[in-house]
């Protein structure tokens, strides 16, 4: 709902722009932020359903934010996750060094519904979700919280993959650009940190 509203909203904007000038608009979740350069690469969301996202469009894109500040959401996280399917046991994620996607199977070692506000997650210090992933050397086990979800979950992956960097484990931001020349936004919004509810 939240996608499909944003969506309406950026159709309001083209609509303000002109009606024979009309941009395009991308979504796709973020894997790296330069804050100094002001860009960000993303990986496309390809799914024809708004409600159910794939974060498999390659080759990753490149874009600038835009020039304007009041066009500009907050600034995205980056991170490598792009799912995790419970179901399947199945983690996809960005390699860097082949720019290519790899899906990797992992072994349950704890999973339960977790509420955001639950000091298993929440830090009531910081008001915010604690950082994930946990990496836990000695057990070789990674721990991540499924905010959308509402899972804490705990798994194990073969040793290969155990190696990756840190970041292989964290989704970065869902956003989303309104753009008229390639690779260079006018507007950005950042999905997961914006709640267009909020009065």
């Amino acid at each position: 709902m939240r996608r499909y509203l944003g969506l309406i909203i950026l159709g309001t904007m083209l609509a303000a722009a002109g009606c024979n000038d009309f941009g395009h608009v991308d979504q796709g979740r973020v894997i790296t932020y330069d804050k100094g350069e002001k860009t960000f690469v993303m990986i496309r969301d390809i799914s024809p359903d708004p409600k159910k996202p794939d974060y498999t469009g390659l080759p990753p894109v490149t874009y600038t934010l835009p020039a304007d500040p009041d066009e500009t959401g907050p600034a995205p996280a980056a991170g490598h996750l792009m799912k995790i399917d419970l179901d399947k046991k199945e983690a996809v994620v960005f390699v860097s060094p082949t720019k290519s996607l790899a899906t990797i199977p992992y072994t349950v070692i704890e999973q339960k519904k977790v509420d955001p506000k639950s000091p298993l997650v929440y830090d009531e210090t910081t008001k915010k979700l604690r950082e994930f992933p946990i990496i836990d050397q000695q057990r070789k086990t990674i721990e991540l919280y499924l905010e959308k979800k509402k899972t804490l979950l705990t798994f194990s992956v073969p040793d290969e993959y155990f190696l990756l960097p840190r970041d292989t484990w964290r989704m970065g931001d869902e956003v989303r650009v309104y753009y008229k020349k390639p690779g260079q936004s006018l507007r950005f919004m950042n999905i997961t940190k914006t709640d267009i509810f909020k009065k």
